[in-house]
């Protein structure tokens, strides 16, 4: 869990309509690369911690019996059920529950993922958790966009958005430091998850990276979806000044492009360690 920080439950409050929208997707093909990697043939349980509306679990049911979804934002499930309807999806279950509220009651799995979440959580605790969850040779998942890419190989064909711009404007309005629910994150958010893995008890660690690269045309409104997506620009931050910011922040877009933005999409990295076989 970050330093000095301590969840409560506005961490993500009012940012489900917004998340959808906002955030890029995972690379194409990230499904297909976990599969792979882990030998998935349509059995076994998976288990994704700090779903959100469900864009994991969804993508990875096919390959399982059963999926689960747990995030302690019931307004998230409430989008990921209303998904999985859309989608036809019928092998998924959604609880509303924190990380360190396992195991919760639900059974062992073959595989549980984390996919830009366990930062959030009190990491040692959570990892000793999920271990015992496993069933033997089962696979612990962390998922995120590739940090410190290399650079885009050619420009853009629109303006890209104006991450700077905006941040600044955030910090306008919210102040110096990064808001996270009612607390703030001084140091950011904690990394290095192969050391937490390893006290754990986990082993076996590979690391995929799914390319992408594509271009991904995005409009103001997809910019304003994405700042209100996030924990440190969630709507509930700016209390009875929302509407001052959002009308702030749609003129620096005005100042970059009228309504046509454009984006690299982000490779995925995806790294897993396995439960040992030994251990029950």
């Amino acid at each position: 869990m970050p330093d000095g920080w301590q969840w409560d439950s506005t961490l993500f409050k009012g940012s489900a309509p917004y998340y959808e929208r906002g955030r890029l997707p995972y690379a194409p093909g990230f499904a297909e690369t976990l599969a792979t990697a882990l030998g998935l043939d349509g059995q076994g349980r998976l288990l994704d911690v700090g779903c959100g509306p469900g864009t994991v679990t969804l993508a990875l049911a096919r390959f399982f019996t059963e999926v689960a979804g747990i995030d302690p934002d019931e307004d998230m499930l409430a989008e990921a059920e209303r998904e999985a309807r859309r989608r036809g999806v019928t092998n998924a279950r959604w609880v509303t529950a924190r990380a360190e509220d396992l195991p919760a009651g639900l059974g062992e799995f073959r595989v549980v993922v984390f996919a830009q979440s366990f930062h959030w959580t009190d990491r040692d605790r959570v990892a000793a958790t999920v271990l015992e969850m496993l069933e033997p040779g089962g696979a612990f998942v962390h998922m995120s966009d590739l940090k410190n890419p290399p650079a885009e190989p050619a420009p853009l064909p629109l303006p890209a958005p104006p991450f700077a711009q905006i941040s600044d404007l955030v910090r306008r309005y919210l102040g110096p430091v990064r808001r996270a629910g009612q607390g703030t994150l001084v140091n950011g958010t904690p990394n290095r998850e192969d050391l937490v893995l390893a006290r754990a008890g986990f082993d076996h660690f590979e690391r995929h990276v799914v390319p992408a690269g594509e271009v991904v045309n995005r409009t103001a409104d997809d910019i304003v979806a994405w700042v209100f997506s996030r924990s440190d620009s969630a709507p509930h931050l700016f209390g009875d000044r929302l509407e001052d910011f959002e009308r702030d922040l749609r003129v620096v877009l005005q100042q970059v492009s009228d309504n046509s933005f454009a984006e690299h999409l982000p490779a995925t990295e995806i790294m897993t360690w396995l439960k040992p076989h030994g251990e029950r």
